[in-house]
């Protein structure tokens, strides 16, 4: 079964498994699918963050497949140059992609097909057109300023200057040619010689500081997950710099809650939403690549009941410490399992919507811009340095029961993923939905930095009027918020139940 948020993407992840393909390499097929059909969300010049689990074992692999930044540049260096932040559509927000060196090395080590072979449909989709989809149509219409500033991206990603619209087709011959030379030469294709050559140039050219020597030295690694209990089960996650720890801290203050009853009742969404106030002040405040006591702290049992002791069941808070970080929404999130059951957990994102907007437009390369995530602060965690990671959202997860794996999931929606993942896991374990159905759940947020609370239209009246009368201030977005996708393992039946986000255009299949 695979489960992704675009159909091309599913199929292509299909196609591999009936071929004799694994897990790994119908994510890796997928993953270069929505590289290349949803380009507000994902591609080749973005980070990759996985999770593997051979035969479905407990016994999980984690890899982090995020780039680092440039060598010469510092929080000092931009400083000087008046900045207080990093301008999110700037070169200094881009770190180098390490998404590619992810695929390749994934597959190398886990995989059963050639790469070649599953780079195939994306290429097909690069250089004959894909249609577009509606979700994807409404996400990039919303990205049309961007695009129309930058020439070279305006007219690579925009049709006679406008955003395509569902089902007018589009063509990335450029892009096409790149994947081609991937899956020729592997990694070195791509950091290394002309594409990295043309990548550098683009960025110099913009004023950054990145080197060649900076794509060269670009590989990501293996680490070991971090995890917690929630009730019978154990639940997964990358570690630091992802703020899967955060879910975590969530998941750890929740189980001082039972949850039972109606799953919109507004006193046990008042409890959700505290809980993610407390764990996004903590992120905000020391979330940052290494730091392994910190992750200590954080998931001790001890400073989850603190903080589930500051929560009341009869009214918000309002003195929690601030942290207004960048705003987005743009990643893909996929999972597959194979017929030995063989587990992956696979996300891939350019940060914001189109990245960076920046286009390398020989390879056509768009920059992601992860890097803004960074703070310009001296003596944060998360201070911009020399070949730093910054703090990421992007978080795949699994959740085992006892020693094998219970479900394989993850939660898109930027800030939001760690409060989406603690929501989707309390409503299935705590009561008793199926995976399709707590998905299709209205959801609501506390956006970091902000009073209020930010809901989906569909949100029930009852559960907004509780919520005001507990001192929350509801706001109505009009925009979905977040998206799932998850698969259930019966090991007792031999089954898969897959659940797909409906507010993306994907679905979950499997034979």
């Amino acid at each position: 079964m695979a489960a992704t948020s675009h159909p091309a993407a599913t199929l292509a992840a299909l196609d591999v498994l009936r071929e004799g393909g694994n897990a790994m390499d119908a994510a890796i097929a997928a993953a270069a699918v929505q590289a290349v059909v949803e380009p507000a969300m994902t591609g080749i010049g973005g980070d990759c963050f996985v999770l593997w689990a051979p035969k479905g074992q407990a016994h999980i692999t984690a890899f982090n497949g995020a780039g680092r930044s440039p060598n010469a540049i510092s929080a000092a260096a931009l400083r000087a140059q008046g900045l207080a932040s990093i301008p999110d559509r700037s070169p200094h927000a881009v770190t180098v992609p390490g998404a590619i060196d992810a695929w390749c090395r994934l597959s190398a080590d886990h995989g059963k097909l050639p790469l070649a072979r599953l780079l195939e449909p994306a290429i097909a989709h690069a250089e004959q057109g894909f249609a577009v989809t509606p979700r994807v149509s409404h996400d990039w219409a919303e990205t049309e300023p961007l695009l129309r500033s930058r020439p070279a991206t305006a007219a690579t990603y925009l049709i006679d200057g406008r955003a395509p619209q569902a089902g007018e087709r589009l063509k990335l011959p450029a892009l096409g040619r790149t994947l081609r030379a991937i899956a020729a030469g592997g990694p070195d294709a791509f950091y290394k010689g002309p594409i990295a050559a043309e990548m550098v140039s683009v960025l110099q050219a913009e004023g950054g500081f990145h080197t060649l020597s900076d794509f060269h030295d670009a590989g990501g690694r293996y680490v070991t997950p971090i995890a917690t209990q929630f009730r019978q089960y154990k639940v997964h996650e990358c570690p630091p710099p992802g703020q899967g720890i955060i879910a975590l801290l969530i998941l750890n203050i929740l189980s001082h809650f039972p949850g039972q009853g109606d799953p919109m009742d507004p006193a046990r969404l008042h409890i959700e939403i505290e809980a993610a106030k407390l764990a996004y002040a903590v992120r905000g405040a020391i979330l940052a690549e290494g730091s392994p006591a910190t992750g200590r702290h954080i998931l001790s049992p001890e400073f989850a009941a603190s903080l589930a002791a500051r929560i009341s069941p009869d009214k918000a808070m309002t003195d929690l410490p601030s942290f207004a970080g960048p705003e987005h929404k743009d990643t893909v999130y996929l999972t597959v399992v194979d017929s030995d059951r063989n587990v992956v957990s696979f996300i891939n994102s350019v940060f914001e919507s189109f990245g960076s907007g920046i286009l390398a437009p020989d390879s056509g390369v768009l920059l992601h811009n992860r890097g803004m995530c960074f703070t310009l602060d001296e003596g944060h965690a998360n201070t911009l340095g020399p070949r730093r990671q910054p703090m990421h959202t992007i978080i795949p997860a699994m959740m085992t029961e006892g020693d094998r794996v219970a479900m394989s999931f993850g939660v898109m929606g930027g800030h939001f993923q760690a409060m989406g993942q603690a929501h989707l896991v309390s409503k299935v374990v705590d009561f008793g939905m199926d995976l399709q159905s707590a998905m299709a759940l209205p959801r609501l947020f506390p956006v970091p930095g902000r009073d209020y609370v930010e809901a989906e239209a569909p949100l029930p009246a009852f559960a907004r009027d509780g919520l005001a009368a507990l001192g929350h201030k509801i706001v109505t977005t009009d925009d979905p918020i977040g998206g799932a996708q998850a698969i259930w393992l019966d090991w007792e039946k031999g089954a898969l139940y897959g659940g797909s986000e409906p507010r993306k255009d994907g679905f979950a299949l499997g034979y």
